[in-house]
């Protein structure tokens, strides 16, 4: 194939709703989307007609596409390991949907084929890309919430709530052991752990699978309620998870992860008490923050003119003006892109942050199984 016209070759793998997020935040980074590999050659050409670019038959054909500089893996889990792998064997750099395998040696594997290859490869903790998020870390830097005394919070969702819900997620062979946990409760933990500064060293988990069976289907590539008739499998993935952590520090936290809460479409809760004031952060109202101190509490609100210099830089609109979820996949595509020409943003979350989280999901796991607290 011949050369991108301009700017930074990317292919897109997988076409869901995630797959359509990363293509977006990788045009308006200044990138150009040069093709898809959907989960079949039909599929493929139908999306590519939409997207204006070519439709790839197979995974070589993306990797032997000089075009292509980039390669987003936004496909089921089992995939994310070959995928990425192959991607920086070819030389390309990788943007790769989190989990970043289905194992822990899967991680493990990937963030050394990662390390080995000077490519730049990360990881979509996107969370960590609100600019609240970014001032209260900012304040914990600069000492103002004191030794934390607690960190608490919660993660929610509830679009397998109905018993007739169902996606490949539900599926261990394609999704992984893990379902609310590896998928929403991995955000929370790391998005707590990088605005704290603390790492989880310890878990005792206890997991909850409410509904036992759920009809057999694919579903969708990314989390959304699809109701689905014909025959019914055992459910084998947790709907919801209870969390009590410990961090290399002694400080002690909680967390509860579901995603079977009605009404909860995502929540993404946390609270952090110091010694000395305490931040919380709701990811459904993310233009404030609430502080709170013996002498009286405050509502600080995103604002683009004061506050930390990172909160100043990611606030991309005026203040009043809301910010959510695209933005944080917006500027964290671009601090990827900055990365790869060389630049150092703050706080981009690489391989090495999701084989921290696969750990964590495997320290989860074994947990619940043994009923003790565990070592991550």
């Amino acid at each position: 194939m011949s050369p991108a016209p301009s700017g930074r070759g990317v292919a897109i793998l997988g076409a869901g709703m995630i797959g359509d997020v990363h293509r977006r935040a990788a045009i308006l980074a200044g990138a150009e989307v040069v093709g898809v590999l959907a989960s079949s050659p039909q599929r493929s050409k139908q999306v590519a007609a939409a997207w204006g670019v070519a439709a790839y038959q197979d995974l070589a054909e993306v990797l032997a596409d000089d075009r292509v500089d980039v390669v987003h893996v936004c496909t089921p889990n089992a995939t994310h390991a070959p995928f990425a792998e192959a991607a920086l064997r070819a030389g390309k750099h990788v943007i790769c949907e989190k989990p970043l395998g289905i194992s822990t040696a899967e991680a493990e594997r990937m963030t050394a084929a990662a390390a080995g290859s000077g490519l730049v490869a990360s990881v979509p903790f996107v969370y960590r890309y609100h600019p609240v998020v970014r001032e209260i870390r900012a304040r914990w830097q600069a000492g103002e919430f004191g030794a934390w005394n607690l960190l608490h919070g919660s993660y929610l969702q509830d679009w397998m709530l109905s018993p007739d819900a169902s996606s490949w997620r539900v599926d261990p062979e394609l999704g992984g052991p893990s379902r609310a946990f590896a998928d929403i409760g991995s955000h929370w933990c790391d998005l707590v752990q990088w605005v704290s500064g603390e790492t989880f060293t310890d878990v005792l988990a206890e997991l909850s699978i409410v509904v036992p069976t759920r009809p057999a289907a694919a579903g969708p590539t990314f989390a959304g309620p699809t109701e689905v008739a014909g025959d019914r499998v055992e459910v084998r993935t947790e709907d919801s998870a209870a969390l009590l952590l410990r961090t290399a520090a002694g400080v002690l936290g909680s967390a509860t992860i579901s995603q079977v809460a009605a009404g909860r479409k995502n929540r993404l809760w946390f609270e952090l008490d110091g010694a000395l004031g305490s931040a919380v952060f709701d990811q459904e109202e993310p233009e404030r923050i609430w502080l709170g101190g013996v002498d009286g509490n405050r509502i600080l609100v995103r604002d683009p003119e004061h506050g930390s210099p990172e909160q100043r830089r990611l606030s991309k609109l005026p203040a009043g003006h809301a910010q959510g979820y695209a933005q944080c996949f917006e500027a964290f595509v671009a601090d990827t892109y900055a990365a790869i020409d060389g630049g150092s943003p703050e706080g981009l979350p690489t391989f090495e942050d999701g084989l921290r989280s696969a750990r964590l999901v495997d320290a989860v796991l074994r947990s619940a199984h043994n009923g003790s607290w565990t070592k991550v």
